[in-house]
């Protein structure tokens, strides 16, 4: 079932949850967090749609804050979906008029499920500093996508300058199962490892976020190669005893090739918003190794001189 409250308050939006959950007998006592998804109206459906799916495995308060006409008087237009309707937790889309925009934290805070971590996500073009945002400041992680920017790496690598723990970018969490099966290829005897590349389409933010932690694991130095794409298409190390190579031309199936072996089919498909999202939820600590490989970043960065 799904309530409309248009120009409501937050004092409305609460006394309705409060009445659900009298209703069924609990309600916010099965919610695990809350998950704070700051977007636009053309965004908004997609978010909500992964923010349902990544909650069958995280029953969450979803709080969908849409900006609208920042010129208009403030007010707040709500939709409350119920546990049932958007899963097994329940989401609230909040329209947000005029200067409510510019200070959603005043929305939210009364909103958050009680005694329970909070999450925020930028679906969309996310802040340069997300610990600095008055949404980030009231989250235990701050989840971006530098892939939505109009131009991804230097998005990246501007957020990347203002890094703080508990900060992550879904371009980070696509990289998973490359790193997964690029460290399980070492589970085997494969001599020393001198060098290594990354090949990717242009602009791709995942391609220089996997080149700087294999350069930060392995301590060698990393190539970035273009192709044609999708995504990243090919990884490989250089060792002493041959190549081992992971090429992935279709973005769904990898070939893996290793010295004195025959090819491998590997399955590795380029992942979607609700399953990179569900990875991030499972999660509410700080992500060392993305805060290593971010400082790697800014250690070349400042090597190179190069500016985001």
């Amino acid at each position: 079932m799904t309530l409309y409250l248009p120009r409501t308050t937050t004092s409305q939006i609460s006394e309705e949850l409060a009445a659900e959950r009298h209703s069924v007998g609990g309600g916010a006592m099965s919610m695990v967090l809350t998950l704070i998804i700051v977007t636009d109206e053309a965004d908004h459906y997609d978010a909500v749609r992964a923010a349902t799916e990544a909650g069958h495995e995280h029953p969450s308060r979803v709080i969908a804050l849409i900006r609208r006409d920042p010129d208009a008087e403030p007010a707040i237009d709500a939709e409350i979906r119920r546990p049932g309707t958007a899963g097994p937790g329940e989401a609230l889309l909040l329209r947000l008029y005029g200067p409510l925009g510019e200070h959603p934290d005043s929305v939210v805070i009364p909103l958050l499920v009680p005694d329970a971590p909070v999450v925020a996500w930028w679906p969309g073009q996310g802040p340069t500093d997300p610990a600095s945002d008055p949404v980030g400041q009231i989250a235990h992680r701050r989840i971006t996508d530098a892939l939505r920017a109009e131009d991804p790496v230097n998005d990246l690598l501007d957020r990347i300058r203002h890094y703080r723990p508990g900060d992550t970018d879904l371009a980070w969490t696509r990289l998973t199962p490359w790193r997964s099966l690029l460290a399980s290829t070492m589970d085997q005897p494969c001599g020393w490892v001198t060098a290594a590349e990354v090949t990717a389409e242009p602009h791709y933010p995942s391609a220089e976020l996997l080149a700087s932690w294999l350069s930060d694991q392995l301590e060698v130095p990393v190539e970035r190669k273009e192709s044609d794409g999708p995504g990243i298409t090919g990884a490989r190390l250089v060792t002493d005893c041959g190549d081992i190579a992971i090429n992935r031309l279709d973005g769904r199936v990898a070939t893996l090739s290793r010295p004195n072996q025959p090819d491998q089919q590997v399955a590795l498909s380029r992942r979607h918003a609700a399953e990179a999202l569900a990875e991030e939820l499972r999660r509410l600590d700080a992500d060392e190794i993305y805060g290593r490989t971010a400082h790697h970043v800014r250690s070349r960065m400042k090597r190179t001189g190069a500016t985001a």
